[in-house]
């Protein structure tokens, strides 16, 4: 008698997330020098981590047989100073992802809903599966949310929407006056959760949906420091919210959920500002560049708003295929129902004249 039958069923119907592919996996399966292949997959800072971070690191090795503070006493204090927030408005999760799975426990079961877009980022629909919630998927306009059909679809029993601005995978944005006018229908018993992780480095500008926590509605913005500080490697997330709805995440999170290690680093990591203007100016230029070679390839594509942009190639998964071949991974987008897309990291500008080149080559074959 097998013991899977008395696994939860909800977890059961779930299809785990897939990521990018690492290059150590592709070099093995294709036989590639992995120093000659160039990863434009997972949205990483293509700048390495935050100087300043590296620098407190390194100091910090000699403390690793230490557990972590597991109320992350110096990264809140911080933290609550660059925002200017109290410090009981924050909580910290292992990549803000630990974050929305900790929303699944407090507000999602079986019987309630959450309303998401239809192409938004794919793990909303598995946290939502996780815990037997229902899905709903409402119409984007484009490739955009339309936060009009968002609203609509809200029912009696949604207790969650999740809005991904900028969208991953579709590298849009939706601006602050259609925000402003979402937030004055959405029902007061629904948590809309904002999920930004790539707010610092969008080159647009965002909605201010902190002055959401400001007003004490129930809102909760998710950040992150994988990417605008380069520290994707450690898992750093953290969430602003009023404290009710802080003290109703906080009872799903395990102590020490945010490693020693990962504390020092994002501490530090605050204070180098300046990473983050080099990163946003880094992908401001790769995008300019990857969109004039699109528009002379006649390839369609999402004008990007962060670090990573989307092109519709025809086939998106026989091309991710291609591409890997000469030693460039992407990402294919056949899981968001984008199966003539692929989504590509912004790089180095030798990684974007690479992979153009690869691209080329690829599409004209």
């Amino acid at each position: 008698m097998s013991v899977l039958k008395h696994v939860n069923p909800h977890v059961m119907k779930v299809s785990p997330y897939q990521p990018g592919r690492p290059i150590e996996e592709v070099a093995r399966e294709l036989g590639l020098d992995p120093d000659d292949i160039i990863k434009l997959a997972s949205n990483e800072s293509p700048l390495g981590p935050s100087p300043k971070a590296m620098r407190a690191m390194k100091k910090a090795c000699s403390e690793m047989h230490l557990y972590p503070d597991g109320g992350a006493y110096y990264l809140r204090k911080r933290i609550s100073e660059h925002y200017g927030f109290p410090p009981d408005h924050f909580i910290f999760g292992c990549g803000s992802n630990e974050l929305i799975e900790f929303i699944g426990h407090s507000f999602l079961y079986p019987g309630v809903s959450a309303v998401m877009s239809e192409k938004a980022f794919v793990i909303y629909k598995i946290i939502c599966g996780m815990f037997g919630a229902e899905v709903i998927e409402a119409p984007m306009k484009g490739l955009t949310h339309n936060l009009r059909a968002i609203r609509k679809a809200i029912k009696d029993n949604t207790r969650v929407v999740f809005i991904c601005n900028p969208n991953n995978p579709t590298g849009t944005m939706v601006r602050d006056r259609e925000v402003r006018k979402f937030m004055e229908k959405v029902p007061d018993d629904v948590l809309v959760v904002f999920d930004e992780a790539y707010a610092e480095i969008t080159y647009k500008r965002m909605p201010d949906t902190l002055s959401f926590v400001r007003e004490n509605r129930n809102v909760i913005v998710l950040r992150s420091f994988s990417k605008a500080y380069g520290l994707a490697g450690l898992r750093v997330g953290y969430g602003i919210a009023k404290p009710e709805i802080i003290h109703a995440l906080e009872k799903p999170r395990q102590p020490f959920n945010l490693s020693r290690m990962a504390q020092i680093a994002a501490t530090a990591a605050l204070d180098d500002q300046s990473f983050v203007r080099r990163s946003r100016r880094t992908y401001k230029k790769g995008a300019h560049l990857i969109m004039k070679a699109c528009s002379d390839m006649k390839l369609v594509f999402e004008p990007p708003v962060a670090n990573f942009i989307l092109i519709k190639v025809g086939n998106g998964f026989e091309v991710f295929n291609e591409l890997q071949k000469k030693g460039v991974i992407v990402r294919p987008m056949g899981p968001y129902n984008l199966p003539e897309w692929i989504r590509v990291s912004i790089g180095k500008e030798n990684e974007n004249i690479r992979f153009l080149s690869a691209l080329k080559t690829v599409v004209s074959s």
